[in-house]
């Protein structure tokens, strides 16, 4: 028989807690004390009780261990072929393919790639019904578990404009979808987070985003790919992508929808620096952890030096390590929906939700997403949260270290640079104001740089 130790110790209320914490800050006010709010609108108390939580979500029965994604970009198909073979022989369970136009020869390169049991993506920044039908008839052929990315919202919300236009991406969308059987859409909502938006507009701008697809798009028989960005705010982005699922299997029951949406996490942009670029390994590992704990289906780290340097062998090896470490000697692979239960994350999964519904709905009552990114409401409201938050950066409330914290003044980067880090400026005529990632750093960066 086994003993419960904890039988001999008396159970304290929330209440009891509540009164001896009061008695240990000697007349300080505890909510202006230990109370503190987030962005979000969100008080976080210091502590949660069973007493004061009956929120209990099981998000996924029997899930299944994160993969881990790797990023290829195809410039030439036996280079990506082979360099495919070595990055799964060293660790990557998945692969992800980007293509720069739509005649690559599928067959070449998916040579000698195990097929049985790894998951392969296509991304390309187009929109082919050729192309979509290649990949497919590949995979039927060959049994291979195939997800194409493909998102003409999300070309708008970043470009400005449509593939071609709004008819007519969504006729070649609806014939895709009828003659397609792997999964073919996704939504890309990494670009809300990396643009400035606070974890709730996230996730309303991702569900309204996603409820577009529903409803012009006459039947989705495949299930849908999220691909998300993931923040420094450790329990709120684990909440966040908890809710996230949430809120899509609420929206997809109302659509006959019954498949599973499957989760791409990848850490976010927006905090990551160019001096003492060594804390990104920090902030990326943390980043990864959230999305785990979260419940992402795949995980593509992103290099430490990804904001500066080419695709080079060294940084992705570190990225893919990171993801190995955690898998393989950390053991996050090991227990299903390891967050269900801790009052904390399941108060704030609820909370977020909650607040993303309400969000969601004031965008539906209002014409959908595509209407107030046509109108520019979304762009404004997106450029006030990434305007607060540099606000607190800029003031030393939100700190980088190596940055805007204990900066490292001899640290040099000029000399470094393979890529140019900060916004682009191209002047041209779109549809709409597109959505602008920008990192928090960019500034002080651009002033360090200037005086090197």
């Amino acid at each position: 028989m086994v003993e419960n130790l904890f039988d001999a110790f008396e159970p304290v209320s929330s209440k009891q807690w509540k009164q001896q914490i009061q008695y240990e800050l000697k007349g300080a006010d505890y909510n202006e004390t230990l109370v503190w709010e987030s962005p979000e609108g969100i008080k976080v108390r210091p502590f949660y009780h069973n007493d004061e939580s009956e929120v209990k979500y099981t998000l996924k029965e029997n899930t299944t261990p994160f993969l881990i994604l790797q990023n290829i970009y195809v410039h030439d198909v036996a280079l990506s072929n082979k360099r495919a073979l070595d990055t799964l022989n060293r660790g990557a369970e998945s692969i992800r393919f980007t293509f720069e136009n739509e005649t690559i020869d599928i067959a070449n390169l998916m040579r000698n790639l195990p097929l049985e049991n790894t998951a392969y993506f296509f991304y390309f920044p187009f929109l082919s019904t050729g192309c979509v039908a290649n990949i497919n008839n590949f995979a039927t052929t060959n049994n291979a578990k195939f997800f194409i990315q493909v998102d003409p919202i999300g070309q708008l919300v970043k470009d400005g404009n449509w593939f071609d236009n709004l008819d007519k991406d969504f006729e070649k969308l609806n014939a895709i979808a009828s003659t397609t059987s792997i999964p073919f859409i996704t939504i890309n909502a990494g670009i809300y987070q990396n643009a400035g938006t606070n974890i709730v507009q996230q996730l309303a701008y991702t569900l309204a985003h996603v409820n577009e697809y529903f409803n012009r798009i006459k039947s989705i028989n495949q299930p849908i790919t999220i691909e998300v960005a993931v923040g420094t705010n450790y329990f709120f982005e684990i909440a966040k992508l908890r809710a996230l699922r949430i809120l899509f299997n609420t929206l997809a029951k109302e659509y006959n929808h019954n498949f599973e949406c499957h989760i791409i996490a990848t850490p976010t942009k927006r905090n990551k620096t160019l001096y003492d670029y060594n804390v990104n390994m920090l902030r990326t590992t943390t980043e990864c952890m959230s999305a785990i704990l979260g419940g992402a289906d795949a995980v593509a780290n992103l290099p430490y030096d990804a904001l500066y340097h080419k695709d080079n062998e060294f940084g992705d090896r570190i990225a893919r390590n990171q993801l190995l470490v955690l898998k393989h000697e950390s053991y996050f692979d090991k227990v299903n929906n390891a967050a269900d239960g801790a009052y904390y994350i399941e108060t704030l999964t609820e909370q977020l939700a909650d607040k993303a519904l309400l969000l969601f709905k004031e965008i539906e009552e209002k014409g959908g997403f595509v209407s107030q990114l046509i109108e520019g409401t979304i762009q404004k409201k997106i450029s006030e949260s990434a305007a607060k938050e540099q606000e607190l950066f800029d003031s030393g409330k939100e700190i980088l270290l190596g940055t805007n914290k204990y900066p490292n003044k001899n640290d040099k980067m000029k000399h470094d640079l393979e890529l140019y880090p900060f916004v682009k400026q191209n002047p041209r005529k779109t549809l709409i104001t597109p959505v602008i990632e920008k990192r928090l750093a960019e500034k002080l960066e651009q002033e360090r740089l200037s005086i090197e």
